[in-house]
């Protein structure tokens, strides 16, 4: 089943500017991410402009159809987090709740998880 990394386009760390002048960082972690994706057909990605969760920049939601959801955040926008927040999502994909034992996770996504969602309920 398809998971969706969504990634906030807007989030800016303190510095961003003097770092890259006009590119935000959640722009240059979206790069990462998408870049890092390819080739994981369980996968898709788009970017969103404001998660709301400035205060933890760098978001990213991980969701997928009647699973657990999951917001991550405070992340740079770094290859090793870009790797992270896709090999985490690969394995969302990969479970039917949503959730992915502990010992699974990749280090670089600990301690980067802001909230979790239950999945919606269906009509019936």
């Amino acid at each position: 089943m398809t998971t969706w990394i969504t990634i906030c386009d807007t989030c800016k760390r303190d510095d961003w500017e003097a770092r890259s002048p006009g590119v935000t960082d959640g722009e240059t972690l979206a790069e990462l991410i998408e870049a890092n994706a390819e080739g994981h057909a369980e996968l898709r990605t788009r970017r969103h402009s404001c998660l709301m969760g400035c205060a933890r920049g760098c978001n990213v939601a991980i969701q997928g159809p009647n699973k657990l959801n999951y917001t991550v955040g405070e992340f740079e926008p770094t290859q090793e987090a870009a790797e992270a927040i896709v090999g985490y999502a690969a394995l969302h994909a990969q479970s039917d709740s949503g959730q992915v034992p502990y010992k699974q996770w990749p280090q670089a996504i600990k301690g980067h998880f802001v909230t979790r969602h239950p999945p919606l309920p269906s009509d019936d």
